[in-house]
């Protein structure tokens, strides 16, 4: 006879440290599933309890209280149907990243992470101890094993629930976006399904949480390493599968599958949800944000937008002798287009009287990138009181090229709360625009289509100070994301002192990225978390 399991999986977005909110969630939505559904089990993602990642937060004795709080909270409160939970599990002087199966206020299973990544954004091995065992359980019939997110790139962990008599796999996660990251995670699932001749189900959580964004794309892969299931990208959504015991294993059907999406629009909505969230979180009214014509307080305007609506977002243009009426028209017509608040306040005077206040002190001295800065500066102050007054948050909006070769000014245009587009490069920004545009033009033509100048000085341009684009960001991208050498950038095609002009250029601006407001991380290596490069260093380029 033929035994059946409908499993519901939770893709929801959790707060990290809000353990009340997190466990009324958790009920809620196991209710729901057992109620609406009718299912069998409901799984939630990795460290749900808590929201994950937790980092220090784990340290407090408090939590531990609360946590162990909320388990017995969704004990008491659901019964009728299963529920996979991650959690943070405290053990005399052991943390470990663990999952637990409850049905009925008992516990069926629990499990112990054994794979603790300690790379890129990760570093549990600071706080977690890792488990050795595999964990199986039965549900109707059919045994299940458990694992947590790390465990499906390593071959061991899975091996041992199939030694354990697993016969299909369950994997809670919380993996952070990065571009390609669903193809990369269908790709390391499909080799564990190959190894293991097992089906393997992924539920993942979604939302911003500080500088990282979880895209949930939850999903199913058959044992004959067919795509069964996946749900939408960047949605909370309570999804169901059925896993069907036949002869020659364990079946799975569902009724939902989406196409990936491609790279422009995952990013693009990345950004959105990163800026959303880091606002909601933080109980911000509204954001505030310079609007200059140019191409980055284009996008960034447009990304919040989308991210909490125009009524919420307040635009300045604050002109100078040097600002282009193109520029003026530009940011005029955007604002107009995006229905948001447009102020427009000159920095002539604020200007003017620095300059003369500093007289007495520069003497003789000539015009230098000085009064540039002081340009940068004004703005950044008048943007800054108009935060402080509202309570709105200020959005910088450089982008990744600028922060990595420090064409910036601290506490000018560097000046906000949070950056959405800090990991972008230029040319990025520009493929996303035109793709922001491709479903309503918001952004006006003549911004992307212009030659981009931070107009601080008469008819000035990027590339005065700067390789072109199409050369710095590829250059960029190869030292960051990559960590290659000189003579291995070099091979590429590019000149070898323009390589190392670019690497000086990062070296020398560390300072100024440790000053800077979080943002969004898109790439495999965001200038915040998974960066540490020294201030102070001697080491010198071309090596």
């Amino acid at each position: 006879m033929d035994h059946n399991v409908k499993v519901a999986l939770a893709q929801i977005e959790l707060v990290v440290g809000d353990i009340a909110g997190n466990t009324e969630k958790i009920i809620t939505y196991s209710i729901q599933a057992r109620d609406e559904l009718f299912a069998d089990l409901v799984i939630f993602p990795e460290l749900s309890i808590c929201g994950y990642p937790p980092e220090d937060l784990l340290f407090h004795d408090s939590l531990r209280y609360l946590v162990e709080n909320a388990m017995v909270k969704i004990r008491e409160s659901v019964h009728g149907i299963a529920i996979l939970i991650g959690f943070p599990e405290y053990n005399q002087d052991n943390i470990y990243n663990a999952c637990e199966i409850i049905c009925d206020g008992k516990t069926l299973a629990r499990y112990r992470k054994q794979s603790l990544p300690n790379y890129s954004v990760f570093d549990e091995e600071r706080y977690f101890t890792s488990g050795n065992e595999a964990s199986v359980f039965k549900l109707n019939g059919i045994r299940i094993g458990l694992n947590i997110c790390e465990d499906v790139w390593s071959v061991s962990p899975i091996e041992k629930a199939r030694s354990a008599g697993a016969e299909c796999i369950i994997v809670i996660n919380g993996s952070p976006f990065e571009k390609g990251s669903q193809v990369i995670r269908e790709q390391q699932v499909e080799k564990r399904v190959i190894n293991s001749q097992l089906p393997i189900i992924y539920v993942n959580m979604v939302g911003g949480q500080d500088e990282l964004v979880f895209d949930g794309g939850s999903f199913a892969m058959s044992a004959d390493r067919k795509m069964a299931f996946r749900a939408p990208a960047f949605e909370e959504g309570l999804y169901t599968i059925v896993l069907q015991a036949t002869t020659s294993g364990i079946a799975l059907k569902a009724d939902v599958f989406v196409d990936l999406m491609n790279i422009d629009a995952s990013v693009y909505k990345a950004l959105v949800i990163g800026t959303r969230d880091y606002i909601t979180k933080h109980g911000f009214p509204g954001i505030i944000l310079g609007l200059s014509g140019g191409i980055d307080s284009a996008l960034v305007a447009t990304i919040a937008c989308d991210a909490i609506g125009p009524d919420r977002v307040h635009a300045v243009m604050m002109p100078f002798r040097y600002t282009s009426n193109m520029s003026q028209e530009d940011a005029s017509l955007q604002a107009t287009t995006l229905g948001i608040r447009y102020d427009v306040i000159s920095i002539e005077s604020m200007y003017e009287a620095t300059i003369a206040q500093l007289s007495s002190v520069f003497d003789e001295c000539g015009h230098d990138v000085t009064e540039e800065n002081i340009q940068s500066r004004c703005r950044g102050l008048l943007l800054m009181a108009i935060s402080n007054k509202t309570g709105h948050m200020l959005l910088t909006t450089g982008n990744k090229s600028e922060m990595a070769v420090g064409y910036a000014t601290l506490y000018g245009d560097m000046a906000g709360g949070f950056s959405p587009i800090k990991d972008c490069t230029k040319t990025l920004v520009y493929r996303l625009a035109k793709y922001r545009n491709s479903l309503s033009a918001v952004i006006p033509k003549r911004v992307i289509e212009r030659e981009p100048s931070a107009e601080l000085r008469p008819d000035q341009k990027d590339s005065d100070s700067l390789p072109d684009y199409t050369i710095l960001d590829p250059v960029l991208e190869a030292f960051i994301e990559e960590d290659l050498s000189v003579t291995e950038i070099t091979k590429r095609g590019f000149d070898q002192d323009t390589v190392v002009r670019i690497l000086e250029m990062v070296k020398s601006n560390e300072f100024k990225r440790r000053q800077a407001p979080p943002g969004v991380r898109i790439s495999s290596r965001a200038f915040g978390r998974d960066w540490r490069y020294p201030i102070t260093s001697g080491y010198k380029f071309p090596y």
